[in-house]
Formats: structure tokens, C-alpha cells, sequence
């Protein structure tokens, strides 16, 4: 069977993000800001995960949409924790490429889905 290169990429892109804050932590760094970048980073594949077991296109389309919404949510707390020196510019550059990578087989995916949806 052939692999899916977005569940495959949003699961490494959660893994960093759990290791990125593990190392965060380590600093004693940002503790109370921890939280919201692990959520939303590791959300996206969970999402991705889950709209492949979708009941319907529209339900398929609504998760793709969610995690499209928390890869911008990442990249807000990315750019923060850059900006407060919580993380390097390299750290930054790393994990948002990755993000970018995602979110733009996510917009592909959605305006896929929904044209074929616009055909039926």
C-alpha cells in the first residue's frame, strides 16, 4: 500500500514539536506557553489522521480545514517562541519550513476535494 506523504509528514512534524518543547522545558524556559504549541502541533496529524476515517467528503473536508487552522495556530507560536529567544532562528526555520510543507499539501488537498465535491 502506498504511504501517505501528509499522515507520514504531520506524524514526524508532531514527533519535533513534542521534542522541540521537551528541550524547551529543559531550558526552563516558557512553561505556561508550552502547552499551546504542543497542542496545536500535534493536532495537525491527529486531524489528518482522523479525516482519513471520515463518514462523508464534507467530514473529510471540515478536518483537513482544521488542521490547515492549527498549522497557522503553530506558526503564530513558533514565530513567538523565536521572538523571545525561547528557540533559536535555526530551531524556527527548521519546524516552520516543515509546517509550511504541511499546510501546503493541506490547501491542496482541500481545493482538491472540493472541486471533485463541485463535479458530483
Amino acid at each position: 500500500m502506498k504511504e501517505n506523504l501528509l499522515v507520514d509528514l504531520s506524524r514526524a512534524f508532531a514527533v519535533d514539536t513534542v521534542k522541540l518543547c521537551t528541550a524547551i522545558k529543559e531550558r526552563k524556559q516558557g512553561n505556561a506557553l508550552l502547552n499551546q504549541l504542543l497542542r496545536c502541533g500535534t493536532s495537525i496529524g491527529a486531524n489528518i489522521h482522523e479525516a482519513n476515517y471520515a463518514a462523508s467528503r464534507a467530514d473529510f473536508i471540515n478536518k483537513f480545514q482544521i488542521a490547515l487552522k492549527e498549522c497557522y495556530e503553530t506558526d503564530y507560536w513558533l514565530a513567538i517562541f523565536k521572538d523571545t529567544a525561547m528557540i533559536s532562528a535555526g530551531e524556527y526555520d527548521v519546524m516552520f519550513e516543515k509546517c509550511s510543507k504541511i499546510r501546503k499539501l493541506l490547501i491542496s488537498s482541500i481545493n482538491t476535494a472540493k472541486g471533485t465535491a463541485c463535479n458530483e
